[in-house]
């Protein structure tokens, strides 16, 4: 038997008034979902523990099989591991954003979207400018940057708050506070008069497109996640397909290997038909395959919700077709939001996701659609998301 999990992040969401009280996910065409929902057990799942923040690396965390209350020890380090950064005694990891704050306001959390070659460029010019052996930027994916300090414990305890929450609101109640902020804040400072005449911000705003106007930094930890090998606990040899660090970490902590395929990537222009054909191509070497999509999430935090609706069509009509087409019999499928990111709010939620498991041993349950309602109405609730993995492999 073969498995796959498919993650749609950010898919799931709230009504949106002005789209008759639909969620973008009743909104969108799905037939193959919808097929396979009806075929299938669909229910609700809560992939982040009660005391936990929504982030998406504690709720991929907990649809890898791992409980993040024991694992979970922040989301940079994470991030630093696909990038493979070591985080060594005194040393403390960071997410380092560039973000467009205009007038006060966070117009924008990753700067427009900016582009990988142009952050790479930016982040060339902090570690030109400000970098030192105690202090290091490292170029990620787009906007997903990291910022390593050395002898510099006190950070970690700062209290930081992701840009990508705080969509159009005034920065000043947001900024890292309490103790160890004083450091970020004057980095976070010293970026915007490197950043302010720039050659990647002057043909952005040729372009029209948002500057740059300087770093955000957040999610500051000092320990890196230890996860047992999934292979030991599940018994299976995995593989994980994703356009973002923080899966192709998470990835790495769980000994799994990564696929390379072309034209994946974090955005709408992610070649979905490839990652879905790569990803079934893996499961010749592989016993499960976790394919895990981006897209929709970042419609979310932009607010755009005709473009998630895009993506989650795209995802249905060239992933979801060609794992369906695999054979029912084959293969026992997991398709999973990990948080909801409402096109409204623009910020990840921790609300109950839906969940859908399809394949040999699973038998249908009442839903007839793969929606947030649907999903409710069959009853099934899986308050602890990380012990879906179980039931996929072990029924």
């Amino acid at each position: 038997m073969k498995y796959c999990v498919l993650i749609m992040d950010g898919s799931a969401g709230l009504p949106i008034p002005e789209r008759g009280g639909k969620t973008s996910l009743e909104l969108a065409r799905t037939p193959n979902l919808d097929a396979m929902a009806a075929a299938g057990t669909a229910g609700l799942g809560h992939n982040v523990p009660p005391d936990l923040d929504p982030d998406s690396a504690v709720a991929c965390m907990s649809i890898f099989g791992y409980d993040p209350k024991v694992y979970y020890t922040g989301r940079a380090p994470i991030e630093a591991k696909s990038l493979g950064i070591g985080i060594a005694p005194g040393e403390v990891v960071f997410r380092c954003n560039p973000v467009t704050i205009q007038n006060g306001i966070m117009v924008s959390h990753s700067a427009g979207s900016i582009s990988s070659e142009e952050g790479h460029q930016l982040i060339a010019a902090l570690n030109e400018r400000m970098g030192s052996d105690k202090i290091h930027f490292f170029p990620g994916v787009s906007y997903r940057n990291i910022l390593k300090l050395k002898e510099a414990e006190e950070t970690a305890l700062a209290f930081t708050t992701p840009p990508h929450d705080i969509p159009g609101k005034p920065v000043a109640g947001f900024l890292p506070s309490g103790k160890g902020s004083d450091r970020l804040l004057e980095l976070m400072k010293r970026s915007e008069a490197i950043f302010k005449d720039h050659p990647v911000n002057q043909q952005r705003i040729a372009r029209g497109k948002l500057p740059a106007t300087g770093i955000w930094l957040f999610w500051g930890s000092a320990q890196m996640p230890v996860l047992p090998p999934f292979h030991e606990l599940y018994g299976k040899r995995a593989a994980v397909t994703t356009g973002v660090d923080l899966l192709r970490g998470l990835g790495l902590l769980a000994n799994m290997t990564l696929l390379r395929i072309p034209g994946v990537t974090d955005g709408p222009d992610n070649d979905y038909a490839a990652q879905a054909v790569g990803g079934l191509e893996a499961l010749k070497d592989y016993d499960i395959v976790i394919i895990h999509i981006e897209a929709p999430d970042e419609a979310g935090h932009a607010g755009l919700v005709d473009k998630k609706i895009e993506a989650i069509e795209k995802i249905d009509a060239e992933v979801v077709s060609r794992l369906r087409n695999f054979g029912k019999d084959k293969i026992r499928l997991l398709v999973m939001s990990d948080h909801p990111t409402p096109v409204k709010q623009r910020v990840h939620t921790s609300d109950a996701v839906p969940l859908l498991l399809w394949g040999s041993g699973f038998k249908a349950n009442g839903a007839q659609r793969f929606t947030e309602a649907e999903a409710a109405k069959t009853g099934l609730h899986v308050d602890q998301g990380h012990k879906i993995m179980n039931t996929l492999i072990r029924g």
